[in-house]
């Protein structure tokens, strides 16, 4: 039903979700209650409900749209489901939907590998998987440690067929060799039990393998043998010693959630166990959040663990929730359990020590993070202030494969998903400035359609460069984004210790920074950042155009076959010195093949 501002008895007594709409019929804020029109009276009772954002909230409410359901539980259900639907901006959305870094042994292999890889959803059923880690460094970490303590192979499936000696790897103990056969199939698969034994918190009964395995050794004289064990000994004694709590508070896959307020700002902090070990940690901020503390967390559960194929064992929660028999239902077999005391309500408490802390930091940063764009705006003279920046950049190789970048910085913060590329048609080779042009014209004008434009542009380059810009607005009839360029001295991108230049609109003479100049660091990562990205994207091209210019031209060779020989042979340079019968063990390559192959490329001049 409609909500009427005359009658607020009109909504039902009964269970269900409402959806508040501000006057351009967009929803702003989702909601779930047992008894809607109680629920509803309360936003508008002065002093009934005191969150922060609630008066900002009902100041742009035009109407409320309900929908009844049975029970809590589907209310639970159909809130979540709105919410993702709608993106309320007074709603908490959970925006994180990043992949998670595991480590993966492909058991089924007659060499099993251990790597690292990232996966999003449901995971083969023919390799182990360990993790998820919220950190790519640990993971990283962890898998340089298992390689050194157990020596798999670190090559792929095809360079371990071709491989006719041992590599480097060998030489220095990191690798035992199963290309060549240096060692047995039971000495390999010893390792490989050792390291999914190491990944399952298994340590002790390692511990005590290795011991054992270092006496014998020492009776039998091999003291290099024993000195080796010993080393691995203390490399893991190293690692698995940890804080006795967080050793003993759980021994399954465990989530502790606890949250730190601060008026309408919120840090939900995640502390991860798996295996009965602390894996990581997470954190998830939310701005401009109209729900209390039990609302919070309870969308939160629901958003976060619903349809997650990592669903820990247990969830600590800091505080008893209303809904919690619904949200255990829905999240089962996960268990929801608020401690009371003992070494499990120590993790909570831990949590939320780390909430406020991450919390602290983050507004610190953030403090920072915006005097640096009050000082851009000030001194550049800009009209508005810089929330969000966008920065182009050209690169070519000799005015070939010209291709352009543009990232975004929103409140002074690397903005990923803005991120565009461009690839630069129908201009006069090594034309800078019409390439420059050509992207700005495509970019301003889609955002000027989709009332997207930035606050300020920034383009790398000099007097000339920004002269351009402020021509692409004007024909775009753009008043309300600002411009600037920024360049090293003479156009280096190189590191040393060249003057920066900001090269402003109606000014002469560039503005030169202090090399310590916080504002300075800043506009050298925006600028940074755009370079690299603009550089990537031109050898991807690059690559791909000397790559399709010489196999494009064998006869015989399409598409699929062209796939077929970089995918077997990884380069077009191994191709080219591969021999006859090495060329037709390709699959879809033919004795023709391989002869047209052969003879294209002793044509070519060394």
């Amino acid at each position: 039903m409609r909500w009427d501002k005359k009658n607020l008895d009109l909504f039902s007594t009964e269970c269900g979700v409402y959806l508040m709409k501000n006057s351009d019929d967009r929803v702003i804020y989702v909601g779930k209650a047992k008894n809607i029109q109680t629920r509803i009276k309360q936003y508008f009772i002065p002093g009934r409900d005191g969150r922060p954002m609630v008066p900002f909230l009902t100041e742009q409410i035009e109407h409320i749209d309900t929908i009844l359901v049975p029970t809590e539980r589907e209310a639970l259900f159909l809130e979540n489901t709105l919410i993702k639907k709608h993106q309320p901006k007074f709603n908490a959305i959970l925006k994180d939907d990043k992949t998670f870094i595991s480590l993966m042994i492909n058991i089924q292999h007659k060499w099993p590998m251990l790597k690292l890889i990232r996966r999003k959803g449901h995971s083969p059923s023919k390799a182990l998987y360990f993790g998820p880690y919220t950190s790519a460094y640990a993971a990283r970490q962890t898998l340089d440690l298992l390689t050194q303590i157990f020596p798999l192979r670190q090559c792929s499936d095809e360079e371990l067929k071709r491989r006719t000696r041992p590599c480097l790897l060998y030489s220095i103990k990191r690798c035992i060799a199963p290309c060549v056969e240096r060692c047995t199939k039971e000495e390999y698969d010893h390792l490989v039990n050792g390291v999914i034994q190491f990944l399952k918190g298994e340590d002790k009964t390692i511990l005590k393998n290795l011991y054992k395995e270092m006496e014998l050794a020492a009776e039998k004289l091999e003291f290099e043998q024993a000195a080796a064990y010993l080393q691995t000994i203390r490399q893991i004694e190293h690692v698995v010693t940890s804080d006795p709590l967080i050793m003993r508070a759980t021994r399954k896959d465990a989530d502790v959630l606890a949250f730190h307020r601060d008026s309408n700002e919120v840090i939900i902090a995640k502390l991860i166990f798996r295996e009965g070990k602390m894996v990581g940690s997470d954190h998830f901020s939310f701005s401009q959040v109209a729900e209390n503390d039990e609302e919070l967390m309870e969308s939160f559960l629901i958003q976060h663990y619903h349809d997650n194929k990592y669903l820990p064992y247990e969830i600590l929660l800091p505080n008893p929730l209303t809904n919690i028999e619904a949200l255990q239902e829905i999240l089962h077999p996960c268990h929801l359990i608020v401690p009371q005391k003992g070494d499990k309500k120590a993790l909570v408490e831990l949590a939320i020590k780390n909430a406020a802390a991450t919390f602290k930091q983050e507004k610190k940063i953030n403090e920072l993070q915006e005097q640096r764009l009050l000082d851009l705006a000030e001194t550049c003279n800009l009209v508005r202030y810089p929330k969000r920046i966008e920065c182009f950049d050209i690169s070519h190789f000799s005015g070939a494969y010209p291709v352009a970048s543009m990232i975004a910085f929103t409140e002074g913060k690397l903005d990923r998903k803005r991120k565009r590329l461009f690839h630069i048609k129908d201009i006069v080779k090594g034309d800078d400035y019409g390439a420059m042009r050509q992207v700005l014209s495509r970019r301003l004008l889609r955002a000027k359609e989709e009332r997207d434009l930035p606050d300020l542009i920034m383009i790398d380059g000099g007097k000339g460069h920004l002269k351009l810009s402020l021509e692409v607005l004007q024909e775009l009839d753009i008043a309300s984004v600002d411009a600037i360029a920024f360049a090293k001295e003479g156009g280096r991108h190189d590191k040393g210790m060249t003057k920066e230049q900001i090269f402003l609109p109606h000014q002469s003479h560039p503005i030169l920074l202090e090399k310590n100049s916080p504002l300075l660091f800043l506009l050298q990562q925006i600028r940074d950042e755009a370079h690299a990205a603009a550089l990537s994207f031109h050898r991807k091209k690059r690559k791909k155009g000397l790559i399709t210019t010489s196999l494009d031209k064998i006869k015989g060779i399409g598409p699929i076959k062209r796939q077929h020989l970089l995918r077997h042979f990884g380069s077009v340079e191994r191709i080219q010195k591969a021999t006859l019968e090495e060329l037709i063990q390709v699959p879809g390559i033919t004795t023709k093949d391989g002869e047209r192959v052969i003879h294209f490329f002793s044509h070519i001049p060394q």
